[in-house]
């Protein structure tokens, strides 16, 4: 039976929003004859009622190889919490849930796809209960979704932080620098972990593991005393010292989420008042969430939009499709939106101390 079906990509950019579009369209129109459409602006566009994108195989023949999505993304807004200025200057939060709801009727939907985060999922998990026929998409950079081992975007994230420290290293190794470099990754610490391993940091601070600077310290007395007079340091902006907290360049409001950053100079700081070298701070910022995404990511990001066409098929609203080593499953959306954090003591961390990597 012929369907019409929606998506909209919530939350921030992330490389490989485009192949998961790209093969949701290829799927639902060759395999069941679906018309799809595409929601501007994330959940914000849906209860906005702003214009909708018809998606046919010639709109999305080329977007393969693009950052960031066509459809555009929004990662402040809530309908169950949209924001509004009230003419005395306060700030109240109002619930437009229902109207969210409403339009997905009015478009004459019979399914959402919703492709996000943590944040994305928790609405789209709400609208779910609420009666709204949605399957989820996991995406972030920060790769923090539960229930699977990779979300896409992260692939890409480390790739750009890896290679940014492969360029660090040349420019400390010539002027005998100390350089810290700032990565994304909220409260989680994965790409900091794995850039910082793959190219060859000397210490990695996460969210996971207090650090104490003077474990820094003396990592990198040890590197000069060896006769290496260069170190590389990777700072997560979710880091915190021990007793110490979290670095906001913007705060929260109670409903939405401050926005770390300033960790990376923190440490630089400390580093430079202590070890009487030269230090530099890299702060990578949003380069990591831009450019094409890489092949791992686009391989990724069309198997999960090809799979969520399938889930519409079967009518499990509620679900998301996730990866679990190498197969394709479906999780239900409550359950993956908790967070998932790098074990302190797992394996990972175990095999970098080894090799010399400190977390202080």
């Amino acid at each position: 039976m012929s369907k019409r079906i929606g998506i909209l990509t919530g939350g921030g950019d992330a490389p490989g929003l485009n192949a998961v579009i790209r093969a949701v369209v290829l799927t639902a129109t060759r395999k069941y004859g679906w018309d799809v459409v595409g929601i501007l602006q994330g959940f914000d566009g849906l209860y906005a009622g702003l214009p909708t994108i018809p998606l046919t195989e010639a709109r999305v023949a080329d977007i393969l190889p693009r950052g960031g999505t066509i459809l555009g993304a929004a990662n402040r807004g809530s309908p169950f919490a949209l924001r509004v200025e009230n003419p005395d200057g306060t700030v109240s939060h109002i619930d437009v849930s229902h109207e969210a709801l409403s339009r997905i009727a009015e478009l004459g939907l019979d399914a959402l796809i919703v492709a996000g985060g943590d944040g994305t999922m928790a609405i789209a998990h709400k609208l779910v209960q609420m009666g709204a026929p949605i399957v989820g998409v996991p995406k972030t950079i920060d790769n923090d979704l539960n229930e699977t081992d990779v979300t896409f975007g992260f692939d890409t994230a480390i790739w750009t932080a890896t290679e940014a420290l492969d360029k660090l290293q040349t420019t400390a190794e010539s002027h005998h620098r100390v350089m810290v470099l700032e990565v994304m990754g909220r409260n989680a610490g994965w790409i900091a972990l794995v850039a910082g391993v793959a190219g060859g940091a000397d210490a990695i601070l996460i969210p996971e593991i207090p650090f104490d600077i003077e474990v820094v310290c003396d990592r990198i007395h040890r590197l000069q005393v060896s006769g290496r007079h260069y170190s590389l340091i990777v700072v997560a902006e979710g880091a915190a010292p021990i007793g110490g907290e979290q670095l906001f360049y913007i705060k929260g409001d109670g409903l939405t989420s401050g926005r770390l950053g300033g960790m990376g100079h923190f440490v630089g700081a400390l580093l430079a008042e202590r070890i009487g070298v030269e230090v530099r701070v890299t702060v990578l910022g949003h380069v990591q969430r831009g450019g094409p995404p890489t092949p791992r990511d686009r391989w990724l990001a069309t198997r999960f939009g090809s799979s969520a066409v399938h889930l519409i098929a079967q009518e499990r609203w509620g679900y998301m499709v996730a990866l679990q080593g190498t197969q394709i499953v479906n999780v239900p959306i409550e359950q993956a939106i908790t967070m998932k954090f790098v074990d302190p003591h797992g394996e990972m961390v175990q095999m970098a101390r080894d090799l010399g990597i400190v977390f202080g």
